[in-house]
């Protein structure tokens, strides 16, 4: 029977652990976990993903705040904000949501961010600590959230060959290092595909864990995977679904329904990446916090 990777049940168990962190550094007189949001403009999927945030903040009993910003605002000022934010040790972790306004670089305003409050985990130096191995960086979120997703329902990475389809430095290229690092979610031989690959299939069928993040719904067949594989899918693009009042839906890149019954686990489109990456979003920042008070 084919294991579904639901990303809400494990986002809820790891929250319930994470607020009883919070309770308890609450009950000896420290302050809580504060996460700082900020939106320029106001794109609607954009203010869904924020608001999403601030909700799960909320929960774990976190201080959750976003800050509005009109879509005019220029680089210069946001990233004034950002450094104002940096200077103030209330607040442990800042994420910038994107995509910004073209006017404004988002690799300026996201290397604005401290090292140490950046939990998005985007800052080069975050990435730099990541490729070296070190442990006191900040991982990337989307892939740090598929490795404790991965945790939850008893998925080793160790000894296994993994293929990620995609190479983004938010997804497949820190997946890729978290995967092969010398750590407990990790210890895989890994093999990171694109678009240029050559024979992609080739590839895929020798995954025993296939991550795949190249925003082409449907892309992954059945033919492509492995008998008994686990699939995670980090696809998430509108499609036209006329059925539905919003006129669209969700897909992942992996045809889900083809390749069910051949796999042995995989996560569904939505609710099994999106609820971990802001769960790694959470974590990061109690880390952050709990380097400061413990």
């Amino acid at each position: 029977m084919t294991l579904i990777l639901d990303g809400t049940v494990a986002a809820a168990s790891i929250r319930i652990q994470i607020a009883a962190q919070v309770a308890e550094f609450k009950k000896k007189g420290h302050r809580p976990p504060c996460l700082i949001a900020i939106l320029v403009g106001e794109d609607g999927a954009s203010m869904t993903y924020v608001g999403a945030k601030k909700i799960a903040c909320e929960e774990v009993g976190f201080t959750g705040k976003v800050r509005r910003f009109r879509a005019d605002i220029s680089e210069n000022d946001l990233i004034s904000e950002i450094q104002k934010i940096n200077l103030d040790d209330a607040i442990d972790g800042l994420i910038v949501q994107l995509p910004l306004p073209k006017h404004i670089s988002e690799e300026k305003v996201t290397q604005a961010i401290l090292p140490q409050k950046d939990v998005d985990g985007f800052h080069y130096i975050n990435m730099g600590k990541l490729a070296k191995g070190a442990s006191d960086g900040v991982k990337p979120a989307t892939p740090y959230g598929i490795t404790l997703l991965m945790k939850h329902y008893g998925i080793d990475a160790h000894g296994k060959h993994v293929v990620i389809i995609g190479r983004s430095n938010i997804v497949g290229r820190p997946m890729s290092l978290l995967l092969s690092a010398a750590a407990p979610y990790g210890n895989a031989s890994v093999t990171l595909c694109h678009s240029r690959t050559k024979d992609l299939s080739f590839f895929t069928k020798m995954a025993d864990i296939l991550i795949v993040a190249l925003g082409k719904p449907g892309f992954v067949k059945a033919e492509m995977v492995k008998e008994g594989a686990v699939i995670i899918d980090v696809g998430t693009t509108r499609v036209e679904d006329t059925s539905r009042k919003s006129g669209w839906r969700l897909k992942g890149d992996v045809d889900f329904e083809s390749v069910f019954e051949k796999v042995s686990a995989i996560t569904p489109v939505p609710k099994g990446v999106g609820p971990m990456t802001i769960t790694g979003l959470i974590m990061n920042t109690l880390e952050v916090y709990k380097a400061k008070f413990v």
